[in-house]
């Protein structure tokens, strides 16, 4: 006849068994969150990226938009516009005005 092994179990404690459900809950969780937040962190990156992207266009057109305001602002164009008016350009008349 042969010997049978006889397993015995060990009963865990309540306090066990909480540790237990603990664990598990913690290592199944993990990696979730870890994929949730990456994926978060992402998002985030390319919505930074596009205000970037904006940012610089904005940038581009405020000094377009300057030179602009220069150019038309210079004493050039200031007799050319007299001209065109009929006016007579004379600079003692002229008083410049800084912001």
């Amino acid at each position: 006849m042969a010997k049978r092994k006889v397993v015995k179990r060990v009963k865990m404690s309540k306090f066990e068994r909480l540790i237990a459900t603990f664990a598990i809950v913690l290592l199944v969780s993990s990696p979730l969150t870890i994929v949730f937040s990456q994926a978060t962190l992402a998002n985030i990156n390319f919505q930074v990226e596009k205000v970037k992207k904006e940012i610089n266009e904005q940038n581009k057109t405020n000094e377009s938009l300057s030179m602009k305001i220069n150019e038309l602002a210079s004493l050039d164009k200031i007799e050319e516009v007299a001209k065109e008016q009929g006016l007579s350009y004379n600079n003692n008349n002229i008083k410049n005005i800084d912001e």
